[in-house]
């Protein structure tokens, strides 16, 4: 086999030896940040005026129940707008796209997690792990339903009694399991500083990331 004359040396300074690459890689893009960040807001203001309505003490101590009722239910229809936005950036759809996909490594991983197997090497994962795949698809699901509970409830003409007294058992107590889950979506991150700083600055270091989701190259990306 032959090679070109100086093609060697153009390779070698193309790319950087493994001690010579940055120290932090790129996790999220802007607009990945921009819509959980957004997302967030919208789902934190839609938890708390549900709580305002529904908790008689919150409701006593707020008042003004017409306005919040406006602000559940305008934060509500506006929830997957920053997804729809989000969909114009590349990064973001070839998130997505592993974040629907299932592999080996995923089974895997749930299996140590019910295991309660806390070794690194036995939880392998891509950029998401399973965990992370079961939390983006469930809570998806939970809001196209919450949106169309509360499309019911809101525009009482659309359907008969009896779908809008189903569609408001159904609606509060999603709205509870979703508060529950959200609980523990935040206490997971708090218990990960280098996860947060990777969704709030978009990077993270090198070593959380191969320690962490070993099956993701972020070279690649």
């Amino acid at each position: 086999m032959t090679s070109t004359p100086g093609s060697a040396g153009r390779t070698a300074a193309t790319t950087p030896r493994p001690s010579e690459r940055p120290a932090r890689v790129r996790r999220f893009s802007r607009a990945e940040r921009w819509v959980h960040r957004t997302t967030a807001a919208l789902m934190l203001l839609c938890v708390v005026t549900a709580a305002c309505l529904y908790v008689p003490d919150l409701a006593e101590l707020v008042g003004r129940r017409h306005l919040v009722v406006t602000l559940h239910e305008w934060s509500g229809l506006l929830l997957p707008v920053p997804f729809l936005f989000g969909l114009a950036s590349r990064p973001f759809r070839k998130d997505l796209r592993r974040l629907n996909r299932f592999g080996p490594h995923d089974r895997r991983w749930l299996r140590a997690v019910r295991r309660r197997d806390r070794d690194p090497g036995a939880r392998p994962a891509g950029k998401f792990n399973a965990g992370q795949k079961l939390y983006a698809g469930w809570i998806a699901g939970a809001v196209l339903v919450m949106l169309g509970t509360g499309l019911l409830m809101w525009f009482t003409h659309l359907a008969p009694l009896v779908w809008r007294t189903g569609a408001t058992f159904v609606h509060d107590w999603l709205a509870l399991t979703i508060g529950i889950v959200l609980i523990g979506h935040i206490r997971m991150a708090l218990a990960d500083p280098e996860a947060r700083r990777g969704m709030r600055t978009g990077s993270v270091e090198r070593p959380w990331a191969r320690r962490e989701h070993p099956l993701w190259d972020p070279d690649d990306d």
